[in-house]
């Protein structure tokens, strides 16, 4: 018996190591990132020094105010599937680790919705709690639709957000049975009971579509909020995990056009579009899928840019992707994207990303899927 007690306190004592071990590796190897590319490599031993320290006396530490501003902005500069890199350092940062209480996190939230949405000017914005208070978004974006699923298996709204919109469902939130319905923030704090708040209507921006040509396009009403803001991803940090960082950039087209309202597993509105316009959906060689895509996609680009919402098309993001490889070539640096999600989802082989090869290695600070938090 005394053989197995000092056994399995060895492997704790093992176990315990191995993950002092690793942070070490993922602090250091951050540090000496950050402090070299910010010109302050006198700065680093001292600080390294201290960090070792306190990993080694609490198995953890805290990233000074430049270092999380820092780390999030190459997060994004290392983000395999994301085509807008080439803005990485124009990230605004709201650094809230100081605060743990529900009602000032919901108002944290409120304030990053309002703030990046900016009037339709979007601004690329990240918002971070505190690591080791083990707070959670519960909402994969702090804006999104919810889904209802009908007893005759047909779904109103976003079947994406049907689970998250059952979810909301049994914490007290009241369904209210529309196509495009505006979810609640839902949180959660030290694995206490999670809470949610409606969002305030007047820091939402939605964005009607409409045609630039075809007048009865309105006959759909389309809608899609202005603000892609991700709140399922972990930012990692030299080591440092952040469950609770929501961020965003702004839309390209396709992104709306070309998959939320077009996928069949989603909206799937291509036969209703094509219906609209008078196409033969019965012929496969009238390309009917096509045409309707191209409607839709110019219709998001018009929308967006009448309502004054920022929006980029997937030609220019692509151009744009191009030039941050070459930026990052010229910095001594390897870009690594993941090719099927950088490449957009129509008119491909039109594009240079088409035909550029693509190294797949993950990176370090990135962001990282979590599991549902209610699973």
């Amino acid at each position: 018996m005394l053989k197995v007690c000092v056994r399995k306190k060895q492997n704790y004592y093992f176990y315990y190591w191995m993950i002092e071990n690793e942070l070490l590796k993922k602090a250091e190897a951050y540090l000496k990132l950050c402090y070299k590319e910010l010109d302050k490599t006198n700065l680093f031993n001292q600080r390294w020094k201290e960090v070792k320290n306190s990993i080694h006396k609490s198995g953890t530490y805290e990233l000074l105010d430049f270092e999380l501003d820092y780390g999030t902005k190459v997060a994004w500069r290392n983000s395999n599937r994301c085509i807008g890199r080439l803005f990485w350092r124009n990230m605004e940062v709201f650094d809230q680790r100081s605060i743990d209480s529900a009602d000032a996190i919901f108002e944290s939230l409120f304030y990053h919705i309002d703030s990046a949405t900016n009037g339709g000017n979007i601004k690329s914005t990240i918002t971070v709690f505190n690591a080791h208070r083990k707070i959670h978004v519960w909402n994969p974006q702090l804006l999104s639709f919810a889904g209802y699923k009908k007893q005759d298996g047909t779904i109103i709204g976003d079947p994406m957000q049907v689970e998250f919109t059952e979810q909301c469902t049994k914490l007290g939130w009241k369904p209210k049975m529309g196509p495009f319905d505006i979810l609640p923030l839902v949180i959660q704090i030290s694995g206490n009971k999670p809470v949610w708040k409606e969002i305030p209507n007047d820091i939402i921006k939605l964005v009607e579509i409409e045609h630039p040509e075809i007048g009865d396009f309105k006959k759909l009403k389309l809608l899609w909020y202005s603000t892609p803001i991700i709140s399922n991803m972990i930012l990692e940090i030299g080591g440092i995990e952040f469950e609770a960082s929501p961020f965003n950039g702004w839309y390209m087209g396709t992104e709306i056009g070309a998959r939320n309202l077009a996928d069949e597993a989603r909206y799937n509105m291509l036969p209703a579009i094509a219906k609209l316009i008078g196409l033969d959906m019965k012929d496969k060689n009238s390309l009917w899928k096509d045409r309707a895509l191209v409607e839709l996609n110019q219709a998001v680009l018009y929308s967006f840019k009448k309502a004054g919402v920022k929006i980029i098309d997937h030609h220019s993001a692509s151009k744009q992707f191009m030039q941050f490889m070459r930026k990052e070539a010229k910095e001594g640096r390897d870009v690594t994207a993941d090719w099927a999600w950088i490449v957009p989802p129509i008119s491909a082989s039109t594009m240079e990303v088409f035909h550029t090869e693509m190294n797949d290695v993950i990176k370090s600070p990135n962001y990282f899927y979590r599991k549902e938090p209610w699973l």
